[in-house]
């Protein structure tokens, strides 16, 4: 399997859940839903398998499934931010990094499935290490704009 790139997974996904009789509801689950993640993903690259089965088992009609490609027009946005951020420094670590990511624009790095039993969310994430990446730098950026923010409106309090 290509680690680099889910589609195929996902491919394989459908089919696993479609051979089960169950339905696929395209949707995000987000972190504002209460919800328990399954755990084991890393020692078993076909846990999401159990993941399904469970699913069956637990008499869920439907299982939601989301992707994530990484879109080459945020990407260009994450690379600017980055270099604004750094600025004057070209060699600056997150800069590097978003510009690293460009060899991945295009590719599946994050799928999600889910159901709901008894009214909990149960989740299956699957990530490449590019993806987890890719967050991680976001993440970063937006937490540097929040400073940033938190400052500026101090400074004008103090006007």
């Amino acid at each position: 399997m290509e680690t680099d790139n889910l589609v195929a997974l996902k491919d394989d996904m459908v089919a696993f859940i479609e051979g089960h009789g169950m339905r696929r509801l395209p949707g995000y689950v987000t972190e504002d839903i209460p919800a328990i993640l399954w755990e084991g993903s890393e020692d078993n690259p076909d846990s999401w398998k159990d993941f399904v089965e469970m699913a069956k088992h637990a008499g869920a009609l439907f299982v939601t499934i989301s992707d994530v490609k990484l879109d080459r027009d945020e990407l260009d946005e994450l690379i600017e931010e980055a270099g604004e951020l750094n600025f004057p420094d070209e060699e600056a670590s997150e800069l590097i990094e978003a510009q690293w990511l460009q060899k991945y624009a295009g590719k599946v790095g994050y799928i999600q499935l889910g159901f709901v039993h008894q009214g909990v969310m149960f989740l299956h994430e699957t990530t490449t290490e590019w993806y987890e990446r890719y967050q991680e730098i976001l993440e970063g950026i937006e937490s540097f704009h929040d400073i940033v923010i938190d400052d500026s409106e101090g400074e004008n309090e103090e006007l």
